[in-house]
C-alpha cells in the first residue's frame, strides 16, 4: 500500500510546493494517482506564508486531491489563541505564550497583516487578528484530525503514547508528546510516522520515522513515499532509500 507523507511546514509555502512537485513526479513514474498524501501537521508559525499554506491545502482538498492534513501543536496553539478570550495551550511551557518569538505565533499574525509587535497589549492584537483572519482558516485548523492510519502505517504529528491502545490515544499526546515516545525502542505495531521534533534530515528509527527536517530553522519540507513499511525520501532526482 503506497502512501506519501509531508513533514512539518511552518509557514513555508514555497517549500511545501517543492514537496508536492516531487510527489507529482513520483506519481508520474509509478502511474499512481490515488495514494494519499498525509501532511504531518504544524502548518503555521515561524515561516512567512502561513495563510498561503492553509489556502493551498484547503484548495487542494476542495478540488478532490487525496490529501490528509493532521493537526500539529502549533496549529492547535493558533486555534486556541484565536478564541475569545485567547486561550493558552496547557501543554506549552509556562514561560512561553503563542506570541513569544521562540514559538512563532507573531510571524503567523504578521503574514495575515496583523501588526503583532510584542510591545503592544495583547487585547488590540487579538482584536485586529479577529478582523483579519478568515473564519474558514480557523475552522479548517480546529477540525483537523490528530491521527491517521493507512495499512501498516500510523501518522501523528508528535507520536503516540507507547503502550496505550490507538483508540485511547489523546490529542494532547498526539500533538505534543516527545521523550516518552522518542526514547521508547519498542515495536508499536504499525510503523509510526511523525514530525514535531526537528532533525537535520528524515530519519528511520526502526519503530518510527521522523520527517520533520527543520523547515522552521532553514531546512526543507520533506516528502517521503512509503510502500508497506519501506520508505524513500523524494529528492530532486527521485527516490532515495530511507533505511533504519
Amino acid at each position: 500500500m503506497r502512501a506519501y507523507a509531508i513533514g512539518d511546514i511552518h509557514g513555508h509555502l514555497d517549500l511545501l510546493q517543492i514537496a508536492h512537485d516531487r510527489i507529482a513526479a513520483d506519481r508520474v513514474a509509478t502511474g499512481d494517482t490515488t495514494a494519499p498524501v498525509i501532511h504531518i501537521g504544524d502548518l503555521v508559525d515561524r515561516g512567512p506564508a502561513s495563510p498561503g499554506v492553509i489556502d493551498h491545502l484547503m484548495h487542494g482538498i476542495a478540488q478532490g486531491a487525496p490529501w490528509v492534513v493532521l493537526k500539529g501543536n502549533h496549529d492547535r496553539m493558533f486555534s486556541l489563541w484565536m478564541q475569545s478570550p485567547p486561550a493558552r495551550d496547557h501543554r506549552l511551557r509556562p514561560e512561553y505564550g503563542w506570541l513569544h518569538p521562540r514559538i512563532g505565533g507573531a510571524d503567523t499574525l504578521i503574514a495575515y497583516g496583523v501588526r503583532a509587535a510584542l510591545d503592544r497589549p495583547e487585547a488590540p492584537v487579538h482584536a485586529e487578528a479577529q478582523d483579519r483572519i478568515p473564519p474558514a482558516h480557523l475552522d479548517f485548523l480546529a477540525n483537523l484530525p490528530a491521527l491517521h492510519r493507512h495499512g501498516d502505517l500510523l501518522f501523528a504529528h508528535a507520536g503516540i503514547r507507547p503502550g496505550v491502545a490507538l483508540a485511547d490515544q489523546t490529542e494532547d499526546d498526539l500533538v505534543w508528546i516527545r521523550h516518552d515516545f522518542l526514547d521508547d525502542p519498542r515495536d508499536h505495531g504499525p510503523l509510526v510516522v511523525h514530525g514535531h521534533t526537528a532533525v537535520e534530515r528524515a530519519t528511520h528509527y526502526g519503530n518510527r520515522v521522523n520527517i520533520d527536517s527543520s523547515a522552521a530553522y532553514g531546512g526543507p519540507v520533506t516528502a517521503v513515499v512509503f510502500e508497506g513499511r519501506d520508505a524513500w525520501v523524494l529528492g530532486p532526482y527521485g527516490r532515495e532509500p530511507l533505511l533504519p
